[in-house]
């Protein structure tokens, strides 16, 4: 009886709950250090366990290759069943005030203080605000490219503000390395690696600093195109077309970069409060917004400035000294380099949950997948990309980024249209074969026309048959689709205009990506055969048997196995 008491004593319990706590997560497999670096983080999947599995891996590539590429994500497998690779969940801590000023402090300076005299001095000329406009029709490489390119515009802003003559006086010249890979810059490595730790830290904090001095930056922003209107020549804006259409074109492809941003603050649905509200309204409201903001400052820049005269590295700030307000310059730079530190801030946040997505899938190893258990942060992800991005930022130069991003950028948001209106006109085993085929057909029509209407414009062709017929073409093939009933319907928030939005996506991706220069070609087709022989000796048979694996339990539990 007294055995009985002593058991049932309320005083032991929290002793003993206290016990049952320790040896819980002694026995738990899930509260393992984060910080942990053996094959089994890096490599757990049966292919690559020994030397005789990853070889037999290797002799079914193209089966589990065709496999891959037919099959279907499931909602329960992106809600459920990835964020468990994680370990720890991301803290739901933001609301759309917070993703509205997120997309402004990525875009604003992602590109507007970077490539904006660049393509306005070479390509565009006063034209350049039309640019802008085209560019606002569209929104692991676009990340690292991207955060190299703004730690390259980071030194070279401030380095304007030492030195208006030289930005590159604080990089170091290495005579013996190719053009575009010659100039080191130590500074930008500094700079990605400071911006970086403080993403690291939290996404609540990083996203408090950001939208305050976003709202700051906005006043000054509001100074340059005032002051640059005030300073407006109009001889300065003639020739308006100095490179023609086609120079237009070719700098939208590029200025592209300058709305690139919503992407990375669309990846962070899993820690918004209410996302299906929250997402919608952050980002339509910022991007109306901005489209304003930059075709306005692209008009102050080109009026107060000739085209010819434009500084390409550091072109605001070395504006304004151009007209002998010297001191605003330093203003200019501030604002310049503020906007660029928030892009790199919520670019580290973006591409660290990109790269949580991919790890989960295990197309890369599963450790970057972690998030931390005190911070709610892919820590080992965002470690990666900073890595990554200073190595790239140390060497390349601004041109050969902001190339190379374009071009990656352009291509992932035109699978992204065809991804959509292959997820609402085809559903895995559920689609009619005929359905399938006229689906099939119809896309095949809008990229083909899409890819010819571009030949054409690369080709100087000024007949207007070309492009009449290239033109009936998409829309027919767009009309077609139409026409077929949608397999699938979104339950809350969707892209409105299906199937003709995507696919004016499609065409204007590709009109885009066709109006970049052959280097751009050339530097991402080395970029992509890397990846693409990655993919096919590591990524796919990674994300093969994680997938069967996956499948496997699904049944399992489906029948009551476990």
């Amino acid at each position: 009886m007294t055995e009985t008491k002593s058991e049932a004593d309320p005083k032991r319990l929290p002793l003993l709950s206290s016990a049952a706590m320790v040896l819980e997560n002694s026995l738990d497999p899930l509260k393992k250090s984060y910080w942990r670096w053996s094959k089994q983080d890096f490599f757990p999947e049966p292919s690559f366990q020994n030397l005789l599995t990853y070889k037999n891996a290797l002799s079914h590539t193209f089966p589990r290759l065709k496999d891959r590429l037919l099959s279907r994500s499931t909602d329960t497998n992106e809600l459920v069943t990835l964020p468990k690779e994680s370990e720890n969940p991301m803290r739901k801590c933001l609301t759309w005030w917070d993703l509205m000023w997120l997309s402004f402090g990525s875009v604003v300076g992602s590109g507007i203080f970077v490539v904006t005299g660049q393509e306005a001095r070479y390509h565009g000329g006063p034209a350049i605000v039309l640019s802008y406009a085209v560019s606002a029709g569209n929104i692991l490489l676009e990340g690292v490219i991207g955060a190299a390119g703004l730690g390259r515009s980071w030194s070279s802003y401030f380095a304007s503000m030492i030195n208006t003559n030289n930005p590159d006086f604080l990089r170091i010249r290495i005579k013996s390395l190719p053009e575009g890979f010659d100039l080191l810059d130590p500074l930008a490595v500094v700079v990605l690696l400071v911006a970086n730790t403080i993403a690291m830290t939290g996404t609540k904090r990083t996203s408090i600093l950001n939208w305050i001095s976003s709202i700051l930056s906005g006043t000054i922003i509001l100074f340059i195109i005032v002051v640059g209107f005030i300073h407006a020549k109009s001889s300065n804006l003639v020739p308006f077309f100095p490179y023609g259409p086609k120079g237009v074109f070719r700098a939208a492809a590029v200025v592209y970069w300058s709305y690139t941003g919503f992407d990375m603050v669309a990846t962070m649905a899993e820690e918004t409060e209410k996302p299906s509200r929250d997402i919608p309204i952050g980002l339509v409201g910022s991007m109306s917004m901005i489209t304003v903001i930059y075709c306005l400052m692209a008009f102050a820049l080109t009026s107060m400035v000739k085209y010819t005269e434009i500084n390409p590295d550091a072109a605001f700030s070395v504006a304004f000294a151009q007209i002998g307000m010297n001191w605003a310059k330093y203003l200019v730079s501030i604002c310049a380099l503020k906007g660029m530190t928030t892009s790199l801030l919520v670019g580290s946040l973006g591409q660290g949950r990109y790269t949580t997505q991919i790890a989960r899938s295990h197309m890369i190893p599963p450790l970057f997948a972690l998030v931390h258990p005190k911070t709610g942060t892919p820590i080992n992800a965002t470690l990666l990309i900073t890595i990554l991005s200073a190595i790239v930022g140390f060497f390349s130069s601004l041109d050969v980024l902001s190339s190379v991003f374009s071009f990656s950028t352009l291509l992932i948001f035109m699978l992204m249209a065809i991804a959509l209106l292959v997820r609402r006109y085809h559903v895995k085993d559920v689609t009619p074969k005929s359905h399938l085929v006229k689906f099939l057909m119809s896309l095949f029509v809008i990229i083909c026309s899409s890819s010819g209407l571009t030949a054409i414009w690369g080709s100087n062709g000024r007949g207007w048959i070309g492009y009449v017929v290239t033109f009936v073409l998409w829309f027919l093939g767009t009309l077609g689709m139409a026409l077929l009933e949608k397999q699938r319907v979104p339950q809350v928030w969707g892209v409105p205009l299906v199937p003709w939005l995507p696919s004016l996506s499609i065409g204007m991706n590709l009109f885009l990506i066709g109006s970049l220069g052959h280097e751009a070609f050339l530097r991402f087709i080395i970029c992509s055969a890397v990846m693409i022989l990655y993919y096919f000796f590591v990524g796919v048979h990674a994300t093969y048997d994680v997938a069967h694996q996956n499948q496997e339990s699904s049944s399992g539990n489906a029948t009551g196995v476990i």
